[in-house]
C-alpha cells in the first residue's frame, strides 16, 4: 500500500478514490489538489511514482490544509471549549442527541443509537385490585 502523510492508501483503487481515506480530504479536494499537482485522476494509487506522492503531499502542506492528527485534535479542541464554557451545544454533544436544533420525537436514530423499549415494571408486592 502507498503511504501518504502517515497514512495507508489502497493500491488497487483510482487515486482519486485513494486520497479520500485521508482524514480531513473528501472528494472535492481531492479533485483540487489531482488538478494542481497534474495527476491523472484515474491512475492507481500503487502505479504513482515517488515523486509524485511527494508533489501531492507538497502541496497539501502547501495549502495548509490539516490532516489525520491534527485536524482531530483541533476537532476535541473545539468541544473542550463549548464545554467547559457549559453552553448547550456542549450538553447536547454529552447527551449524544442532535446539535443543530434538529426534531427528535422521531427520526435521530444516527445520534440517539438504536431504540431502546421502555416497559412496565410491576411491583410484586402491590395489591392486585381484586375486592
Amino acid at each position: 500500500m502507498a503511504r501518504l502523510l502517515g497514512v495507508e492508501i489502497p493500491n488497487e483503487k483510482r487515486i482519486e478514490a485513494s486520497l479520500p481515506y485521508i482524514y480531513g480530504i473528501g472528494p472535492s479536494l481531492t479533485r483540487k489538489i489531482l488538478a494542481e499537482t497534474g495527476v491523472d485522476p484515474n491512475i492507481r494509487a500503487g502505479e504513482l511514482s515517488d515523486d509524485q506522492l511527494a508533489e501531492i503531499s507538497r502541496v497539501i502542506a502547501a495549502k495548509g490544509i490539516i490532516v489525520e492528527g491534527d485536524l482531530r485534535r483541533e476537532l476535541g479542541a473545539h468541544l473542550k471549549r463549548l464545554s467547559s464554557i457549559n453552553c448547550y451545544r456542549a450538553t447536547r454533544h454529552r447527551r449524544g442527541l442532535p446539535v443543530r436544533g434538529q426534531r427528535t420525537k422521531t427520526n435521530a436514530r444516527t445520534r440517539k443509537g438504536k431504540r431502546k423499549t421502555v416497559g412496565v415494571q410491576r411491583n410484586p408486592n402491590a395489591k392486585t385490585g381484586k375486592v
